[in-house]
């Protein structure tokens, strides 16, 4: 595949996954906005609704991850990858990249180890309601030291 049919690859599959995450917090699709232009213009709309909610249903869990290992701009994953953390947890998000860098394809490895990053978000209390005084949330959520070791473990691996 050429470099310009894998990029337009990766757009549209990065564009079907906005539109899901948009289409799980009702903001439409955006069928108006130009295409080339409709995914970035999703991942930011979906960004403060997702972070006011300290709760997501389950189903939100694989759309933003697959959004943000989709995205194809690392300063910009994190728009998926910090309401998931919040939400979901920091432990499970590091799983399901630890996952993708182990048995996906080489865009969705690439696409993992950018979002490796921003998963490290730092947690606080002024970026979502899940962490507000008061709120109560199992530590275990966050405790995520063996699936680190596990991750470097699967890159020096794969480096071999």
């Amino acid at each position: 595949m050429a470099d310009e049919e894998h990029n337009e690859a990766g757009a549209r599959s990065f564009l079907t996954c906005a539109v899901e995450v948009a289409r799980l917090i009702d903001l439409g699709s955006a069928t108006d906005v130009p295409e080339a232009r409709r995914a970035r213009y999703l991942a930011h709309a979906v960004r403060k609704p997702l972070l006011e909610r300290a709760y997501l249903p389950e189903e939100f869990f694989a759309p933003l991850m697959a959004a943000a290992v989709y995205d194809p701009d690392p300063s910009f994953c994190l728009w998926f990858v910090e309401p998931t953390v919040y939400a979901f947890g920091r432990r499970r998000v590091m799983t399901s990249l630890l996952d993708y860098l182990r048995t996906g394809t080489d865009a969705e490895q690439a696409g993992a180890k950018r979002a490796w990053y921003c998963a490290h978000v730092p947690l606080r209390a002024d970026r979502s309601p899940a962490y507000a005084p008061g709120a109560t949330r199992d530590p275990a959520l966050d405790e995520s030291r063996d699936v680190m070791d596990e991750w470097r473990e699967t890159l020096q691996r794969s480096a071999v």
